[in-house]
């Protein structure tokens, strides 16, 4: 797709997780243009059944690359890639995927204890990706896999100027730590976008230091070595980023948000 050559890069995810995607990419590719994609229409993605979501992402993709022609596309959603990522690469062959999975295989590479947690949402949780990542670089570990249900929707009212209690989170993320024989948990997988802005609430209730780790600098690094040396442009005759909801039902702090990343929120896409 020669238009798309000079594209800008689509992050998508959906909601607001995947600024810290954005904001990581930012750093390694200043000279290109972003635009973001917050399906805050279908939000969020844990209450849907496998099928209607994975066709609903299918169609929407059909419509935003349409629209967008992107240099290539980042699923900075773990929740999304593990079960549409595939299936996503064989409806566009022609288009570029950055996935986000689990960063299991480097807390495998990095435990000394040997006990790590992986904190996703419930839909990732239960994935057979994610337990095939277990199985192909953490079978010597012990990992355990923590489902949250609403540290998701925490962190956009977090992010967004909310108030949000150390009771709920510490609710969240306490099955995270493991002691057993002596050996404790020391690394702890933050396998969804949203949660490294809750980062620094975490340390401060961990009960022992833990590593957060985090997957976006190394998904931005893909999307770099992905691109090469392809030529970057301007956004429509302007050299802002945007943002794009698939609802026009936002609400006025995520819009601020949006324009302290310096992004102009757009119309909604249809």
């Amino acid at each position: 797709m020669a238009e798309a050559a000079e594209g800008p890069v689509l992050v998508f995810d959906s909601g607001i997780g995947g600024l810290t995607v954005l904001r990581e990419a930012r750093m390694l590719m200043p000279d290109r243009r972003f635009v973001y994609v917050a399906d805050n229409a279908a939000f969020p993605y844990g209450d849907w059944p496998e099928e209607a979501l994975l066709a609903h992402l299918l169609a929407l993709f059909e419509r935003l690359l349409d629209d967008i022609h992107p240099a290539c596309v980042i699923i900075a959603c773990n929740t999304a890639f593990t079960l549409a990522g595939s299936a996503l690469r064989a409806r566009f062959p022609a288009t570029d995927f950055v996935g986000t999975v689990p960063a299991i295989k480097p807390a495998a590479e990095r435990t000394a204890s040997g006990l790590i947690s992986v904190l996703a949402t419930p839909a990732t949780v239960k994935r057979d990706y994610t337990r095939a990542l277990i199985e192909s670089f953490a079978a010597h570990c012990h990992a355990r896999l923590v489902g949250s249900k609403y540290l998701a929707a925490l962190a956009e009212t977090y992010i967004s100027g909310g108030a949000v209690s150390d009771e709920a989170l510490w609710a969240e993320i306490a099955p995270c730590f493991v002691e057993e024989d002596g050996r404790r948990t020391d690394i702890v997988v933050l396998a969804c976008t949203h949660y490294p802005f809750l980062a620094n609430r975490f340390r401060k209730l961990a009960p022992w230091p833990v590593d957060w780790l985090n997957p976006a600098e190394a998904i931005a690094l893909q999307a770099r070595r992905v691109l090469g040396e392809r030529p970057s442009a301007a956004i429509e005759g302007t050299n802002r980023d945007i943002a794009i909801f698939t609802s026009s039902d936002v609400r006025a702090e995520i819009k601020r948000l949006m324009q302290g990343f310096g992004l102009i929120v757009a119309d909604a896409a249809s």
